[in-house]
């Protein structure tokens, strides 16, 4: 089932065309993450089975997951490379932040 990719994909792409800058895609991209992978731990520790089951099959543990659950060989390498890069800018970007309010 392709749901989870096309929720993704779709969020990405609103990110893309509504933000037109560089770091407003990045934070974008973190936080679509970071929901996930909230999501995907809180559908774990509730305890409520139905729950847990409509998480699992409708959405997918983080971004590196659903690429892992679609590509392999060096092309999965490369996106998940891209990925990488993305949250390195994402700590740098959240780094610069924290220290500049001080």
């Amino acid at each position: 089932m392709y749901l989870d990719l096309v929720i993704v994909l779709v969020l990405i792409i609103i990110a893309f065309c509504w933000f037109r800058t560089f770091s407003k895609t990045v934070y974008a991209v973190a936080i679509i993450d970071i929901f996930l992978r909230l999501l995907y731990y809180i559908s774990a520790n509730v305890g409520i089975p139905v729950f847990y089951n409509w998480v699992r099959r409708i959405f997918p543990e983080s971004i590196p997951g659903l690429l892992d659950n679609y590509m392999n060989g060096i092309l999965l390498t490369i996106f998940v490379w891209i990925y990488v890069g993305l949250m390195v800018v994402f700590l740098f970007y959240v780094t610069r932040a924290f220290i500049r309010k001080k």
